[in-house]
């Protein structure tokens, strides 16, 4: 078998993007809360003030909130042994700064976590999963005020009291290194205080971005050495976007454009939450910009007391880098660059390149030798719901196996990888475009983009076909 024996196979979703009830039972507004639906054609917006005359998706979502039980018990159907969740912090802290934690939120991850546990299901949670308390945007323009280090503490220390007993496996930050692009302004960092406007016309300060950056590094480090001294059971991660860089051609420009790519997209974050420093090749790349990054006794300690335990990643696609105008670029999940003249594309232009988990699982394990997770990894695409109530997408079971089999080739490479989470294993809001058009699931949602649909769940057949998997331990792809 090319999968060890205890191996984590599960689903992962995120608590903006799935739970809905965003005003319910204490909670505050979050940053996604304040942001409209869109397309992967028309870019979603964020107000700064709710809109009545704007859809936002996140206030309903599929109202997991409401749902939870039967959902958790289809995932238990499919064999599921771990479920990635997050917390909506603004459940917990509904503006960020109380003192005092709201009940009725801790609560209710109580009865999702005893659920998971009912089922034997391992919950493996992101605290913070792009889910700013929108009141600290308004006060202190997100991460880029230090003074959010001190709430992210206090909301982890409460958390990690609570769930002691129910939740063994953490993630501090959810794909951390978005803040390293321009995308990151909204969603990871929160640097959008007074903006009101499409996500695509965000304003950038590339040292804002870095400097907000730093102080999420620091609240990480301090939640993780917290958790080491007060709770040694847990095991505490990190989480990055991976998308493997490649150079277009072999000019070594292209190569050297292409290193430089992977090591502010790739190895940046990472580098500094596993090994607990800033890596060398940061020094030149912040003094050809300008920036300086403002620090305070005791971080470089800080940093290096709190390193991460196992790295997880998302993996969706691969790109190209190259210093020659082509005009061929493609996008996708937050990160760009130059089409590949090798691959396919999803119908969000997303290169499709399973081989390139295998490469990047072996790149990852060789630099920095801890156990690895991928913690995301799916096809967003046009699902048709027949009149007799099937799904049939047999395009996502070609993608899921051609990624698993690639898997499967990195544990023999010797890559120690202990778990595997399908993004969105039941449909749920798109992150990055705010639609439900853009479906991942193993199980159909009723819901659709004019807000309208009665939330019926219903199996997809890569429901079955996920089953045979896990059930098999990945042996059986067919």
């Amino acid at each position: 078998m090319a999968f060890p024996k205890g191996f984590l196979w599960g689903g992962a979703c995120a608590a903006n993007q799935f739970e809905g009830a965003w005003d319910v039972d204490g909670k505050g507004p979050s940053v996604p809360d304040m942001c409209t639906n869109g397309s992967h054609t028309t870019p979603k917006w964020v107000t700064t003030a709710i809109r009545p005359d704007k859809l936002y998706p996140s206030h309903e979502a599929i109202d997991f909130y409401h749902h939870y039980e039967g959902d958790i018990a289809l995932f238990a159907e499919m064999g599921f042994k771990v479920f990635r969740t997050s917390i909506n912090w603004t459940r917990i802290y509904p503006t960020g700064e109380e003192e005092t934690p709201n009940e009725a939120g801790l609560a209710f991850y109580d009865r999702v976590f005893d659920c998971c546990k009912k089922y034997g299901i391992e919950p493996l949670v992101t605290i913070s999963h792009y889910e700013l308390p929108y009141a600290l945007v308004e006060k202190y323009n997100g991460w880029a005020d230090r003074r959010l280090v001190d709430c992210y503490v206090r909301y982890c220390k409460t958390i990690f009291e609570r769930y002691k007993d129910k939740v063994k496996y953490w993630l501090t930050f959810n794909e951390i290194n978005m803040g390293a692009l321009p995308t990151g302004n909204l969603m990871a960092l929160g640097l959008v205080q007074g903006y009101e406007g499409p996500r695509t016309g965000i304003p950038d300060n590339e040292g804002l971005r870095f400097q907000a950056l730093h102080h999420q590094f620091v609240a990480s480090a301090k939640a993780v050495a917290f958790a080491h001294e007060h709770y040694p059971q847990f095991q505490m991660g990190d989480m990055n976007i991976f998308a493997a860089f490649y150079p277009l051609t072999c000019d070594p420009d292209d190569v050297l454009a292409c290193q430089q790519r992977n090591q502010m997209v790739n190895w940046f974050c990472s580098d500094i939450q596993v090994r607990g420093e800033y890596p060398h090749y940061a020094r030149r790349y912040f003094a050809e910009r300008g920036i300086e990054i403002k620090t305070e006794p005791g971080d470089e300690e800080i940093l290096r007391k709190g390193t991460v335990d196992f790295y997880t990643f998302s993996y969706y696609m691969s790109n190209c880098i190259t210093t020659h105008e082509t005009g061929a670029q493609v996008s996708g999940n937050g990160l760009g660059g130059e089409k590949n003249p090798y691959l396919k594309a999803s119908d969000w232009g997303w290169q499709i390149d399973p081989k390139g988990l295998r490469w990047s699982l072996n790149e990852i394990y060789d630099r920095y030798r801890i156990p690895l997770m991928v913690v995301e990894n799916g096809l967003g695409a046009f699902d048709k719901l027949e009149a007799d109530g099937t799904i049939h997408d047999p395009y996502r079971i070609d993608y899921l196996r051609q990624h698993i089999q690639q898997m499967g080739e990195a544990v023999k490479d010797g890559v120690d990888l202990r778990g595997y989470t399908t993004w969105g294993p039941i449909d749920l809001v798109s992150a990055g475009t705010g639609e439900m058009a853009k479906r991942y699931g193993f199980i159909y949602v009723d819901k659709y983009d004019d807000g309208t649909g009665d939330l019926t769940r219903r199996r997809k057949d890569s429901f079955y076909w996920y089953k045979k998997v896990i059930a098999t331990n990945g042996e059986d792809l067919d």
